[in-house]
């Protein structure tokens, strides 16, 4: 009998539906490897920090800040008007520039940085057009970074941050 003679079931290997059917688990396996890696490599994590000794100085400093705005009985009451595009409000202790800087929760390249120049009775209004609906991360300074205000905000709600009595 020859090699190439043909006897039933002696076709070859690839005809037959079960080499393939078992090949197409690790075959996806591998395809899906591929995709998540793709994806970690051109959406790195930026939440990591990489000097924490320097992060907890930080924390320290914040706290002196948030001491003094306690001290100085700051208050902060905004609104943002989605139709508007303005965020408007008042705040109280201060009649001096400040900066609010709104963090987001996950993406850093979406932050905002915003320089505030209140009038005489505290009151303001500043462009935010099209500011996303997210959970974000609201700190109010001094334009000298004497004090801090800080709270979590959704965007929707009113803004209502006071320091804590001292």
């Amino acid at each position: 009998m020859h090699a190439t003679s043909s006897t039933p079931g002696g076709e070859p290997w690839y005809t037959h539906r079960w080499p393939w059917f078992l090949m197409l688990g690790p075959v996806t396996v591998i395809v899906g490897g591929v995709f998540v890696t793709s994806l970690a490599l051109r959406h790195p994590d930026a939440l990591v920090v990489d000097d924490y000794y320097k992060q907890g100085q930080a924390i320290n400093q914040d706290l002196r800040r948030e001491r003094a705005a306690a001290a100085l009985g700051l208050s902060l009451q905004a609104r943002y008007d989605a139709r508007a595009g303005t965020l408007a409000g008042r705040i109280v202790g201060k009649t001096e520039p400040f900066t609010i800087y709104l963090a987001h929760p996950t993406l850093p390249q979406r932050d905002l940085r915003v320089f505030v120049r209140p009038a005489a009775d505290g009151s303001f209004t500043v462009a935010l057009p099209g500011l996303e609906r997210t959970h974000w991360q609201v700190v109010v300074e001094g334009a000298l970074r004497d004090w801090r205000l800080a709270k979590g905000w959704d965007g929707v709600r009113e803004l209502d941050i006071a320091a804590d009595k001292p």
